[in-house]
């Protein structure tokens, strides 16, 4: 099994960011994170060592949607795998999610073994 190098957060709450970042570390992963989706391109057009972004869809200022567009039409890291990690779980959120470049989708509260495993199958 290869170790990501680097997953990057996105996550308006920080209540969030500290859950996943204690259950990626838990389990051998590196993170960084951040508050704002403005914030996130920011990290990505500085560091190279990200290989996968675990993106809240909801977020003032910058959605998760606009954000995921952004991202994948960079010419630099376009092709980072993008997981959409919401607690929007309603019938059609999940492809709304994939049909806005999302690679995959896990609602909220997460299934840790399931997030493991997207993140190992996308990197």
């Amino acid at each position: 099994m290869k170790k990501v190098k680097l997953v990057l957060i996105i996550d308006d709450d920080n209540r969030n960011i500290f859950a996943l970042r204690l259950a990626l570390k838990s389990r051998g992963y590196q993170s960084l994170s951040c508050n704002s989706a403005k914030e996130g391109i920011a990290l990505l057009d500085t560091n190279r060592d990200i290989e996968i972004v675990l993106m809240d869809m909801m977020m003032p200022d910058m959605d998760g949607y606009e954000a995921i567009q952004v991202i994948k039409s960079s010419q630099i890291y376009g092709d980072i795998p993008v997981i959409a990690v919401t607690a929007q779980a309603m019938q059609g959120d999940r492809e709304k999610c994939i049909e806005a470049g999302a690679r995959e989708y896990v609602p909220k509260p997460i299934n840790l073994d399931r997030l493991i495993s997207i993140i190992e199958q996308n990197c």
